[in-house]
């Protein structure tokens, strides 16, 4: 069967402004911060910070509190201070470097941000949840 160029048709782009000029996207710091605590438990042997006021420890003492996050969104960079506890018998610094290492990766993959400070603090060592 053969088709004639007047049975054709090709679809046309809507007209109007490029898709990049239509308007902005702006991920608040909230939302940012949401999602690098999620993705900081990605990481084996992380867990939740517990919740403390002036340094000390609110309730329990144990940290099953969630990953906290602080996110400050500047243009297309953000900053991160994040809270977290390690699993004992981890390696502390080298579960923090991954720990950022992921962060910066997957910041970036799923809201087009860079990472360009990732400040962690472990504050406390967790028993029996290591690798």
């Amino acid at each position: 069967m053969t088709v004639s160029g007047a049975d054709t048709k090709t679809r046309s782009t809507p007209e109007g402004p490029d898709p990049g000029d239509r308007g902005r996207l702006t991920i608040g710091d909230t939302a940012v911060a949401r999602i690098a605590a999620h993705a900081a438990v990605e990481v084996g042997g992380v867990g939740g910070s517990a919740h403390r006021l002036l340094g000390v420890t609110l309730g329990a003492q144990r940290a099953d509190g969630g990953v906290r996050v602080i996110a400050r969104v500047t243009g297309a960079v953000v900053a991160l201070d994040v809270r977290l506890s390690v699993g004992y018998p981890m390696p502390v610094r080298r579960t923090a470097e991954e720990v950022r290492a992921h962060l910066v990766r997957r910041v970036r993959q799923l809201t087009g941000l860079t990472a360009s400070r990732v400040d962690i603090t472990v504050t406390a060592l967790r028993r029996g949840r290591g690798r």
